[in-house]
């Protein structure tokens, strides 16, 4: 995600004959990747050298886990506020976002989904990979339109779009995972 998504946007942006912003494009994948990517890191080995794996695990991240709900519930809400009254006084502007982004979703998780059955893999591997694979990362795309574009522009009113397709598909997609598990399973016994 690191190395990809500034030249897969640039590029983008250049498909569609639109100005590429490349400062804006490193600013945007410094701050809301790398930046957190690299405290996480040197967060986890620096408490795990303090406290240990054990403490780690069973204090630190039952600690940590309300405060990233929060925060996505915060964000979250502040997105729905903005750009609130574009979605409930245009809903059909809504609709025609909504259904690439849903098949676009559904393609990459059955794609991902059955390839990981093809290769064999197990349950546990396939399940994430294929949930990852269809995740749209939304969270970098909001701050990346909203960098680039402003928060009232078109762009951003589709990343929250995004969010608003993305979260009930994946969480259909997770059930459909714990559904379809035995295939996987059955390939183990083989």
């Amino acid at each position: 995600m690191l190395v990809l998504y500034g030249p897969l946007g640039g590029f983008l942006l250049g498909v569609g004959r639109i100005p590429v912003p490349w400062q804006a494009l490193v600013l945007s994948i410094a701050i809301y990747v790398a930046l957190p990517l690299v405290a996480g890191y040197y967060t986890r080995k620096w408490i795990i050298r303090a406290k240990g794996v054990e403490w780690f695990r069973e204090k630190f991240l039952h600690v940590l886990t309300p405060v990233t709900i929060i925060a996505l519930l915060t964000t979250l809400v502040l997105l729905f506020s903005f750009k609130g009254e574009i979605i409930t006084s245009k809903p059909l502007t809504i609709l025609w976002l909504a259904i690439p982004l849903f098949l676009q979703t559904m393609l990459i998780f059955w794609i991902t989904y059955g390839l990981a059955k093809v290769l064999r893999l197990t349950y546990e591997d396939a399940a994430p990979s294929a949930m990852i694979g269809a995740s749209n990362h939304f969270e970098v795309a909001i701050a990346t339109a909203t960098l680039l574009f402003g928060l009232s522009s078109g762009a951003a009113l589709a990343t929250v779009v995004g969010v608003l397709i993305e979260v009930p598909t994946m969480l259909w997609l997770v059930w459909i995972c714990k559904k379809t598990a035995y295939w996987f399973r059955r390939e183990r016994a083989m």
